[in-house]
């Protein structure tokens, strides 16, 4: 345990001594209260302003900004520390802190839930809190399999309750992604448009030695339903590079651009029908390996990195569209590479689109009656409402109780997506899917890898 985090814990008068029972803040506040008839926010997951660990704390501190926090939960003391020294000087107001999430919701019961965990325990939280009456914000990718999206989808409509996933690039970023949908959708491209995506590559390292748990982390409850291990930080730290816990470069960035991109073909109602791939895991994981019974808890692999480092892989769409993605995009004629973004092309001309920029001749031969209509086509994009604050987008669903741009539905068929692409991957085969059954026809092999068991104590009853 370093001395910095032993010191902080030390200060606020919690090392080595918090329970699931909340605790309060009672130093005088810094800065104006939250008054007034705001809804109330629990933030649960909230990472570290030092080596975060998810992106919790940041959604949390978003949320704040439109309503009024109470309390927050996380299995890590010094997370929990941070982010309540936080909210004591910006919003000059004490919240109830816990290490599990159930307590929370049972005691404070909030209107409106924020969850930035790993990504293994996003779908259990989100469904507890609808459950509980609450809308929830959750960081992507929100599910770590097919099923877990079929699942959280039910909960929302059994419930009603309004659900926004952070994929971000639905609101922001200057709106270069809705407007890189309009221009697909407006013909500009022309006809038999395809996607080409690249997301970067992973990490292959390892194997690494177990540590000591750090004072003041539940290491039990972060692991929750994934199979029982030993310490590790980096099982922690990169969580992301670990099947137990998240889908590696295609749950991450592949959540994102496979999101814009289904958007821009009309796929991201349905879904692909065929899935091949090709492409390399990490050394540690060994040629032909049984993945199913890994998953499942029942074998293990040296503590090392195991999703996917390397890839090529085509999404076929009923309507003939192919959606390509790869670490690193690469055409044969050396005239087109790149790391990270989307190249839509048609028989008319393509455009490229990242964060950072959107280019190419349909963009460049825009006259300024192009763009009123492309301005126009994205408030019908954005159902509505104007672009700009995905966390705002959120808040005024929840105000009028329409699901926001972000709604678990779409993103539902985003994230099986990116789980096909994964277990094409570990299959090493082409995949048949069937976008409106939502399984494998006549394989089981493959079906079987939709789902997988959970630790005993954290079943999932939906």
């Amino acid at each position: 345990m370093s001395s910095t985090r032993r010191d902080f814990l030390k200060q606020t008068g919690t090392a080595g001594a918090l329970a699931a029972t909340p605790y309060f803040w009672t130093s005088q506040a810094l800065g104006a209260p939250q008054t007034g008839n705001q809804p109330t926010i629990a933030s649960i997951g909230v990472g570290g302003s030092r080596g975060r660990y998810s992106q919790g704390g940041y959604i949390g501190r978003k949320a704040a900004q439109f309503g009024r926090t109470i309390a927050v939960c996380d299995v890590d003391d010094l997370h929990t520390e941070e982010f309540s020294a936080w909210s004591q000087e910006k919003l000059g107001h004490k919240l109830n802190k816990y290490r599990d999430y159930r307590e929370l919701l049972a005691k404070e019961k909030p209107d409106i839930v924020t969850i930035g965990t790993p990504d293994h325990w996003h779908v259990p939280i989100a469904i507890a809190a609808l459950r509980s009456g609450c809308d929830v914000y959750c960081e992507k990718p929100l599910t770590l399999t097919i099923e877990e999206g079929m699942q959280v989808c039910q909960v929302v409509k059994e419930t009603g309750k309004v659900f926004q996933v952070g994929t971000q690039q639905r609101s922001e970023n200057d709106a270069k992604f809705l407007k890189a949908i309009a221009i697909v959708q407006s013909g500009r491209l022309g006809k038999n448009v395809n996607a080409y995506v690249a997301i970067g590559d992973a990490p292959d390292e390892g194997p690494f030695s177990t540590q000591k748990v750090p004072e003041g982390l539940d290491w039990e409850m972060w692991l929750g339903p994934a199979p029982k291990v030993d310490y590790l930080e980096q099982r922690r730290r990169m969580f992301r590079w670990w099947f137990e816990y998240s889908g590696g470069k295609m749950t991450d960035w592949g959540a994102h651009h496979i999101d814009i991109a289904q958007w821009a073909l009309g796929c991201d109602k349905t879904g692909p029908i065929e899935v091949s791939a090709k492409g390399s895991f990490p050394k540690l994981v060994p040629a032909g390996f049984q993945w199913k019974p890994f998953l499942d808890g029942q074998t293990k692999l040296p503590n090392g990195y195991n999703t996917a480092s390397h890839f090529s892989i085509d999404l076929k769409y009923a309507n003939g569209s192919v959606l390509n993605v790869n670490d690193t995009y690469r055409r044969d004629d050396e005239k087109t590479e790149f790391g990270n973004g989307i190249l839509f092309e048609g028989e008319d001309g393509r455009i490229f689109v990242n964060r950072s920029k959107l280019t190419g001749k349909p963009i460049e031969e825009l006259s300024s009656t192009d763009k009123r209509e492309l301005d126009e086509q994205i408030v019908k994009l954005y159902r509505g409402r104007k672009p700009g604050n995905h966390m705002g987008n959120f808040f005024a669903s929840v105000k009028d109780r329409q699901q926001p741009i972000a709604d678990v539905f779409t993103h539902h068929r985003t994230m099986t997506s990116c789980h096909l692409c994964n277990l094409a991957l570990m299959l090493g085969r082409t995949l048949k899917w069937d976008p409106k059954l939502q399984t494998f026809p006549g394989d089981p092999e493959a079906k079987s890898l939709m789902t997988r068991k959970r630790r005993a104590g954290y079943e999932l009853d939906v």
